[in-house]
């Protein structure tokens, strides 16, 4: 029987069960990591294998999207109340079976259903990824074991592109997918020996007295859960299919707005809600998300639709236009950590209005894209100032987001931000082809697919700028940003972290 964390020493970073600890996180991240970044870049020969319309493209995307944004928060729940390391493990393991589910899909409903369950896996593992090194470490190395996470991340962000598209051009996209496979069998025996139980480690945490009754856990938001999830599904539905137009549409997207008042309400009765309201009391919480919203959905829509472009107009192999990528991502793992000093020294104001600009530059330059375009004059260049601009405002977004909240709050606070940029993203994939009049065909024709990138990539831009505008409205320019603040990489985008609650110090040294 494994000794619960809370009453077991602190691990250092340099012992063998510290190594042990990063490694089974990094695993895990990475099979999250692998879910985000291959889809697009395969989503051409997924289309031509099953003869798919755009809108199966869709949901090949947003599938996944849907169940990670929806249940993500009530994932970090169930770790709090039935140890960590036990719901990460059941998240490596679902994700595991899930992906071999996709990569042996006879069909596209068959896709589209186990991305759907591919993304509940990932609700459960990823809050647990960085609580374990959270609630592992001794306070002296957690910095040093976050880096090394955040590190190998920002790895494999660079290169989860590039793999996936070797992938897709070499054995084929269904190996996206397998390659979870031998990540989860490693994963599991090696969490099961080195990582600890975080069983009991909340009321730690929160300084009370760890015996059978001494901390209430907060109960389980069951209606908050399943009504925001709803409200996105209804909404990702209505979207999606609203080119066929109707009345199971038209009911569809009813339903989802009486589904997402009634989530406020929920949240509002509810003793212990999973997204608290009273967060929003605070002016630059508020306008944090309002910013993550608008950045996120911005970079959904361009990064979902630059993958194809480059392949269906620009004649890019899969293997091609992953590596397309790399300069980008490279921006990002290179120069973050030095971002988020920018926001301690000027405040918010500045890295989240010129962050959201630069990006919007670039996402104008990518209409030079188009058939026969030199990836050295056309390409690279748009992909430096999307680049430059997510470096610059990223990491400062994240501080902010922390800083403007009570240290209790920061891992709530942090889940809601995550699960604000992954719905945005996920309702701007839905919307866009609608909003740009692409037909279901599009992405067979050249020709048709690029007059809908040059409709799109505007509409991105705006985004981006609202978001600046709302940065330079609602923000100061000057704050004092003073959390330590952890980031990580996720898919081609750097999503916003999940932080669990810091546990008090103990007394022994692993």
């Amino acid at each position: 029987m494994d000794t619960p964390l809370h009453e077991q020493p602190l691990i250092r970073v340099a012992s063998t069960r510290g190594r042990g600890i990063l490694l089974t996180t990094v695993l895990g991240s990475a099979m999250v990591l692998l879910g985000s970044t291959v889809t697009n870049v395969a989503l051409p020969r997924m289309g031509a294998d099953f003869d798919a319309d755009v809108a199966t493209l869709q949901w090949t995307v947003n599938a996944y999207m849907l169940t990670l944004a929806g249940l993500i928060l009530l994932g970090g729940s169930l770790g709090d109340r039935f140890g960590r390391r036990r719901v990460f493990l059941v998240g490596v393991v679902w994700f595991a079976a899930a992906s071999l589910l996709c990569g042996l899909a006879p069909d596209a409903g068959t896709l589209i259903a186990a991305r759907a369950l591919q993304g509940v896996g990932g609700a459960l593992l990823t809050p647990g990824s960085l609580a374990l090194i959270e609630a592992s470490f001794h306070p002296d190395d957690r910095p040093r074991a976050v880096g090394l996470w955040s590190g190998f991340g920002g790895i494999g962000a660079a290169l989860g592109p590039f793999l996936g598209g070797w992938l897709v051009d070499g054995p084929g996209w269904r190996w996206t997918f397998l390659l979870n496979v031998p990540l989860a069998l490693a994963c599991v025996p090696i969490a099961l020996r080195h990582v600890p139980e975080s069983v009991g480690a909340i009321a730690q945490e929160t300084g009370t007295e760890v015996s059978a009754g001494a901390h209430r856990r907060p109960a389980f938001d069951v209606p908050g859960a399943v009504l925001g999830a709803l409200a996105l599904g209804l909404a990702t539905y209505a979207l999606t299919e609203a080119r066929e137009g109707g009345a199971v549409v038209a009911v569809t997207a009813v339903a989802a707005v009486l589904a997402g008042a009634a989530f406020v309400v929920a949240e509002r009765r509810s003793q212990d809600p999973m997204m608290p309201l009273s967060l929003f009391s605070s002016g630059q919480f508020t306008s944090v998300n309002l910013v993550t919203l608008c950045v996120y959905a911005g970079l959904g829509g361009f990064f979902f639709l630059t993958a194809l472009q480059l392949q269906i107009v620009v004649g890019y192999s899969a293997l091609a236009a992953g590596a397309a990528m790399l300069p980008n991502t490279a921006i990002m793992v290179v120069f973050s950590a030095r971002a988020g000093e920018l926001a301690r020294r000027t405040g918010p104001r500045l890295p989240l209005t010129v962050g959201p600009l630069v990006c919007a530059v670039g996402m104008l330059l990518m209409l030079r894209v188009g058939p026969g375009t030199s990836y050295a004059t056309g390409v690279l260049p748009a992909l430096l100032f999307i680049g430059a601009g997510m470096v610059t405002m990223v990491a400062p977004l994240t501080v902010t987001l922390l800083s403007s909240v009570d240290g209790r709050n920061a891992g709530v606070a942090s889940g809601v931000n995550n699960a604000a940029a992954r719905a945005s993203g996920l309702v701007a994939v839905a919307a866009l082809p609608l909003v740009v009049g692409m037909g279901p065909d599009a992405y067979r024709s050249a020709a048709a697919f690029d007059v809908s990138f040059g409709r799109a990539m505007p509409l991105c831009a705006a985004l981006l700028c609202g978001g600046a505008l709302v940065a330079l409205l609602r923000l100061g320019p000057v704050g004092t940003v003073g959390h330590r603040v952890h980031w990580h990489t996720h898919g081609w985008l750097t999503e916003p972290p999940l932080a669990p609650r810091s546990a008090h110090p103990r007394a022994a040294d692993n």
